[in-house]
């Protein structure tokens, strides 16, 4: 699905990507982890081509990335910080965004879902954080891509739309999608991943399932495992 070699990325002196090799198959739930600066939203922007990388190649679905854009139809994107029209009704983004995909979408379901019903006639620059979030759900699970990407998407969420959105994952996941998830949350990245990746200062420390992070750290939970990577590479 995700074949990524020898990736480079500077911006200025800062070398934010060092030499990632990454492949990632077809269908699972991977969380790309790491802390700030590591290079966690550099490497998901380069393979979506919002950042190009200095050196390195990345191929989806077998095509390399900087010869033919068109993969880009084939993945759905949620990004960390939504920025709508806040003149746009709910009902128009989706609109919107349905013609400007040209796909046939599965919005009356999610709507459903995540009790949107009522927001529908509503600008967008009117709504909480939460129900933006929802409509941020909502814009990347109406199309049926094979490849998702989820950046930070429990930020904001009440506990009921949280239960709501890890069903959702699974679903998918059960279709035999691949699905790539960044969080800071570890309970939630614990319960729905199957491998996590994680980075370090621009490069791969960790790629496998948590089990196997928790043997090889001799902790005996994810988040005391993550703690000690944190804690032994800042001695």
């Amino acid at each position: 699905m995700v074949s990524i070699k020898g990736l480079h990325k500077k911006f200025g002196k800062n070398q934010v990507l060092n030499g990632i090799d990454l492949s990632i198959g077809d269908g699972g739930i991977f969380a790309v982890l790491g802390p700030n600066g590591s290079g966690k939203t550099t490497l998901i922007k380069a393979i979506l081509g919002m950042v190009v990388p200095n050196k390195g190649e990345i191929k989806v679905h077998g095509e390399d990335i900087r010869k033919n854009t068109d993969y880009r139809y084939k993945i759905d994107y949620l990004p960390q910080i939504a920025n709508f029209p806040n003149n746009l009704k709910v009902k128009e983004l989706i609109r919107m965004i349905k013609d400007l995909r040209g796909k046939a979408a599965h919005d009356e379901r999610l709507i459903e879902v995540f009790k949107l019903q009522p927001f529908l006639n509503q600008k967008l620059g009117n709504l909480s954080g939460g129900t933006r979030q929802k409509v941020n759900i909502l814009l990347t699970f109406m199309f049926d891509s094979p490849l998702i990407i989820l950046d930070e998407p429990t930020t904001g969420l009440d506990p009921i739309s949280l239960i709501r959105l890890k069903d959702l994952i699974q679903a998918e996941k059960a279709k035999g999608k691949t699905i790539l998830i960044t969080s800071h949350i570890m309970s939630f990245v614990e319960e729905v991943s199957d491998e996590i990746v994680f980075l370090l200062e621009g490069e791969i420390y960790f790629k496998g399932p948590i089990q196997e992070l928790k043997t090889k750290t001799n902790q005996p939970d994810f988040e005391h495992a993550i703690a000690s990577i944190l804690t032994d590479n800042h001695a």
